[in-house]
């Protein structure tokens, strides 16, 4: 039966300011839930830093946090770091990378099925296993940025949720499933939202790792050592790099702000 699952790869997109041993584990959970479903085949997984553009406070640059995510996961043989989103002059919609990323993954695969299954007197053949999947990856308190006014268009929450799917690995004593009963687009589309607990509890964050480093204090066994040295190296989270972008209104609620933009869920 396991040939009959569904291929599917795992998007994650964030600041990864910097990436965390927290990060990379939401991504094992995640496996681990959706092959005990026995629906799904977890194939791949991609972390995908946010660009410059951005415009968060704290947040050094794309290069940096590209770098530092390649070196936390050499370590792993299924997880990679895509550098498109990161590159981009201004900042891209979640929905607009998973797009990005969708196609190509087709792409891919219609490539790979061609080569594997067109002979000299016909055409491809169809496929024995399903077309592959993509599926946002996040912790529970991204699912409470949907309700934040101005951040979200209601077509991109419906496009997540309906077309590609969620899953969402629960964090502290955040309640995904509150955040999902209050929305009606996430409700409408529950069976394409997937909520892992974890029952190691892992409350490491970005922002307490970089007030640490800032304070001169120990993160080891908070991110990896690779990481950590890297850091040192070229000098990153100082009070000075905290106060990068200070005063700046984030991205995404000015662009948004320029388009029309319909109320979100309540």
């Amino acid at each position: 039966m396991a040939n009959r699952c569904v291929p599917l790869v795992l998007l994650a997109c964030g600041s990864f300011n910097p990436i965390t041993n927290q990060h990379m584990r939401l991504f094992e959970l995640a496996r681990d839930h959706l092959h005990s479903t026995g629906q799904y085949q977890v194939v791949g997984g991609i972390v995908s830093p946010v660009s410059d553009g951005y415009g968060k406070q704290g947040l050094v640059l794309a290069k940096h946090r590209i770098a530092m995510a390649k070196l936390a996961l050499k370590s792993s043989n299924w997880v990679t770091v895509d550098e498109w989103e990161s590159q981009q002059p201004d900042w891209t919609e979640t929905v607009v990378t998973m797009r990005y990323h969708y196609q190509r993954i087709l792409k891919e695969y219609e490539q790979r099925s061609t080569g594997m299954h067109t002979n000299s007197s016909s055409n491809a053949t169809p496929l024995s296993s399903p077309p592959p999947q993509l599926k946002l990856l996040c912790g529970a308190d991204f699912l409470d940025t949907f309700k934040i006014p101005g951040l979200w268009q209601d077509e991109h929450v419906e496009e997540v949720a309906g077309r590609f799917g969620l899953v969402c690995v629960s964090r502290g004593r955040l309640q995904p499933e509150r955040a999902v009963h209050d929305s009606d687009t996430l409700s409408r589309h529950q069976q394409n939202i997937f909520l892992v607990r974890e029952w190691v509890r892992n409350d490491t964050s970005a922002t307490e790792v970089r007030r640490a480093l800032r304070r001169g204090l120990s993160v080891k066994y908070l991110i990896p050592d690779s990481v950590i040295e890297y850091i040192h190296q070229h000098n990153l989270y100082t009070e000075d790099s905290e106060r990068r972008n200070k005063g700046t209104v984030l991205r995404p609620l000015t662009k948004q702000a320029q388009q029309p933009v319909n109320s979100l869920d309540d």
